[in-house]
């Protein structure tokens, strides 16, 4: 797994994305205006992967399957993708806590 940063030319430009070795996303975050706020976004989705008590279980209006991963303040810090059962979204949290911790981050800008 690695953490992809990316830079676009939005008004808060910064996000990040883990994306697993098969080039899937599995987390995505919300904008931010600075690179050390989404720096520190990923620091939070690496520290709170590997605690149950962080994730949001949801489900979409149309029946996909997602969550919602927190920091211990409650601030949602990443979303998921869309999963067609629960039990793909549960495969993807367990990669997720086996994976992000030590994930490397790359930088790409648009």
């Amino acid at each position: 797994m690695q953490v992809v940063l990316k830079q676009s030319q939005a008004e808060e430009p910064y996000s990040f994305t883990f994306v697993n070795d098969q080039g899937q996303s599995v987390v995505k975050s919300e904008n931010y205006k600075a690179k050390k706020s989404a720096l520190g976004g990923i620091e939070s989705v690496k520290k709170n992967c590997t605690n149950d008590d962080r994730y949001e279980m949801k489900e979409s209006k149309n029946g996909k399957f997602f969550f919602n991963i927190k920091a211990s303040n409650g601030q949602v810090v990443g979303t998921s993708a869309l999963f067609a059962s629960a039990t793909e979204r549960g495969k993807a949290i367990e990669e997720l806590k086996s994976s992000a911790p030590g994930a490397a981050v790359t930088e790409q800008s648009s």
